[in-house]
């Protein structure tokens, strides 16, 4: 017994090697785990102790080592691809309830170039800053970042370890997941949308009703006042709908 396993130890570090490059390149951008605010120890740590909870169903599935160090490091490469290509499809669902908050903030009067934001760039506002932590908390609260793990450890299914995405169905993928992302942002932002486009109206007539009036000291007070109370009313609902919407899209992962 010991025999067979010291037999089957390089392979099995091989095994572990290529999956670790799946895995921990998955887990840079993961929701939950992926956030930036997560230490980058952390994150390697968490995608080791996965790459070792599915060595021994994933083993069987890795070819063996290869005699030449070039194919071994385009499997790595494969690997590496894989990874990104998957954690992005998982980014992006993530990405929409801040896309959203921005959106929202512009509409409002949020708006600030003041506040740097790590994720989303210089000019993220505050209400993006908030829904950015608040993603990753209403995920790890409903339980839903046990999807995308799921799906990723059944990607073995679909990509074989150490062999190239298809490029036809990986492109179809993205494309697909860039389209469900950007509704979910476009139903998040809708109501906001919907209140700035009466309220814009709503200026116009008033500058031809009153000319002498100076319209930017009443627009902007009111602008911003009426986005908190729209945001206090459905903030909660906003949160259930993208939860919603991310549940729908992780379902659709490949591996899912």
């Amino acid at each position: 017994m010991d025999a067979d396993l010291l037999a089957d130890l390089p392979h099995q570090a091989f095994a572990f090697a290529l999956m670790l490059a799946r895995i921990g390149c998955a887990c840079m951008m993961l929701p939950g785990i992926g956030e930036a605010e997560v230490p980058a120890m952390l994150r390697a740590g968490f995608a080791v102790a996965l790459s070792a909870l599915l060595l021994p169903g994933v083993a069987p599935l890795v070819p063996a080592i290869p005699a030449g160090g070039v194919d071994t490091g385009l499997m790595v490469v494969a690997e590496v691809v894989t990874g990104l290509w998957f954690g992005w499809l998982t980014r992006l669902l993530v990405l929409a309830l801040p896309m959203a908050g921005q959106v929202i903030a512009s509409l409002a009067g949020w708006s600030s170039v003041l506040q740097p934001d790590a994720v989303m760039g210089n000019q993220a506002s505050a209400i993006s800053r908030a829904l950015t932590l608040a993603a990753p908390v209403a995920l790890l609260a409903s339980g839903l970042h046990a999807l995308p793990l799921a799906a990723l450890a059944g990607s073995y299914r679909l990509i074989a370890p150490g062999t190239l995405l298809p490029a036809a169905d990986s492109g179809e993928q993205a494309i697909a997941a860039l389209g469900v992302a950007f509704a979910l942002v476009a139903r998040l932002a809708a109501p906001f949308v919907l209140g700035g486009m009466i309220w814009q109206a709503a200026l116009g007539l008033l500058t031809r009703l009153v000319p002498q009036l100076q319209v930017y000291f009443v627009a902007m007070p009111g602008q911003i006042l009426g986005g908190v109370l729209l945001l206090a009313v459905l903030g909660s609902a906003m949160l259930a709908v993208w939860l919603q919407g991310a549940r729908a899209g992780f379902a659709l992962l490949p591996g899912g």
